[in-house]
């Protein structure tokens, strides 16, 4: 068996054990990846060199004590979004293609503080714009259970790593579902956690208010433990909160008693598929047969949470990417004419479509005339749908409904229709919208072979919740490794 089907922390328990070095790990990963990154494409960088180094440094600190971590010595890969020192970052960008930060994100670092080793980085939608992963400078990324699906997005290179057992786990970041439904269509397990508990401090942003780093790995253990290392209170972020309840490795335990799980009937109407819905449905029977109360109930202003995302995501996204002008950093176009022809051919050269699309309808809904009709009403939405969750959190502990209304769609699909693409995210944006957690993790395959993910979401601050819940469905059933692992 390969190193690299292992749970980041069962491989994490042999290196203790001294069964297995950190560079026997590390080489694991790199070979694995340059067995399979032909089918699958999920990373844009890998450090080889640098992972190797690492590896030996780890090592000697296991050795003498100084790291005891679960995550001492494993290898990760961390998405293209995140700065880490001279290593490059593009954002899966033409106009990053030579980006090499001359720090490291908080999330990141915290890693490496507990001994992680970092191998790469993975592919992603172009500033995480899209559902797909087609939308990369650097090529799609395909789905390890069938390369002619994609992997879903913004994430898909991160959950494809993973599921290709390419690494053994990654760090993903979700703004509007981008880590719950790539690792929906990948069969592997995602948490978004609350907004503000782990540091944005060196993401590159795409929407400020929505952006959260998570965890991208096997199993609900996996995403415990890395939520715990990654989660820190950081000064350096304005929107970073102090919490003192962050052992979140606490809430794996296998009892669901008297945990009342509210069902939205609002998620199983139009336009999900139906083996989906068995799947999700079949879940929720699993958790009510070990004690768990399911209800159904109306959740409302459903409809309205993609209008309103794509108004504040495409807003903040319009003056975030502002800063990409060819000036400091990055591309900049070859011939131009005084400095605003620079600007407009390094930016119309260096953004692919997608990117500029949603860069301008940004600036239309923040620009004179437009701003009250659209922008502010989406911030009303917002917190509307927030109030709607309140609501329904003081009479459930957790939500459960599908992470994304199919399974992973055939390679191309979704690029030739953008809003057929925006209305997947149905499940997953109104929890940004609300900075509430949420995680994804499998529950059954549908007639073609393709993972089906479950989705629970859990109030402010209550990780733990959705922690047990998912940690009791999934001592039900068997991880199941993709065909490409």
């Amino acid at each position: 068996m390969s190193l690299m089907s292992l749970t980041a922390v069962e491989l994490g328990k042999k290196i203790k054990a001294k069964e297995v070095t950190v560079t026997e790990a590390v080489t694991a990963a790199l070979d694995a990846i340059e067995a399979k990154e032909k089918k699958v494409n999920s990373f844009v960088t890998v450090d080889r060199e640098g992972a190797l180094k690492r590896a030996e440094e780890v090592q000697k600190m296991i050795d003498d004590g100084t790291l005891t971590g679960p995550l001492a010595g494993v290898p990760v890969a961390i998405k293209d979004n995140m700065c880490t020192k001279d290593l490059l970052t593009t954002c899966s960008s033409k106009i990053l293609y030579n980006f090499k930060p001359t720090y490291t994100a908080e999330a990141v670092e915290n890693l490496e503080k507990a001994g992680a080793v970092i191998i790469g980085k993975t592919n992603m939608d172009e500033f995480a714009m899209g559902s797909t992963t087609e939308t990369s400078a650097y090529g799609a990324t395909k789905n390890p259970w069938n390369e002619a699906h994609v992997p879903g997005g913004s994430s898909g290179g991160s959950c494809a790593a993973v599921a290709a057992e390419e690494c053994s786990y990654a760090l993903g970041s979700d703004t509007g579902g981008s880590i719950r439904q790539p690792s929906s269509f990948c069969g592997v397990t995602g948490i978004k956690p609350t907004y503000g508990t782990v540091s944005r401090y060196g993401l590159i942003a795409y929407g400020s208010s929505l952006d959260q780093i998570g965890p991208i790995a096997k199993d609900v253990t996996d995403c415990a433990t890395i939520l715990e290392a990654i989660a820190s209170y950081d000064k350096k972020d304005s929107t970073s909160i102090a919490r003192d309840d962050l052992k979140f490795t606490e809430a794996l335990v296998d009892d669901v008693k008297g945990l009342k799980i509210g069902i939205p009937r609002d998620y199983f109407g139009e336009g999900l598929d139906p083996e989906v819905k068995e799947a999700v449905l079949n879940a929720a029977k699993i958790l009510e047969e070990k004690g768990a109360v399911v209800e159904e109930f109306d959740l409302s202003l459903v409809e309205y949470a993609i209008p309103a995302y794509y108004v504040i995501a495409c807003a903040e996204a319009s003056s975030n990417l502002a800063r990409f002008d060819g000036v400091k950093y990055g591309y900049r176009a070859k011939e131009y004419e005084g400095l605003h022809n620079m600007y407009k051919k390094t930016r119309s050269e260096g953004f692919g479509p997608e990117v500029k699309r949603r860069i301008m309808l940004g600036s239309f809904v923040l620009s004179s005339g437009y701003y009250d009709a659209y922008y502010l009403k989406a911030l009303r939405t917002k917190a509307l749908i927030k109030k709607a969750f309140d609501e329904a959190f003081a009479k459930y502990d957790v939500i459960l409904g599908p992470a994304a209304p199919t399974t992973a769609p055939k390679l191309g699909e979704s690029l030739s229709d953008p809003i057929k693409m925006y209305l997947g995210d149905i499940y997953t944006i109104s929890v940004n919208l609300a900075g509430l957690p949420g995680i994804s993790l499998p529950c059954g395959k549908d007639s073609n072979g393709l993972p089906i993910g479950l989705q629970l979401i859990g109030d402010c601050f209550k990780e733990k919740k959705i922690i047990r819940a998912a940690y009791a469905f999934e001592q039900t059933r068997e991880y199941e490794h993709s065909p490409l692992a």
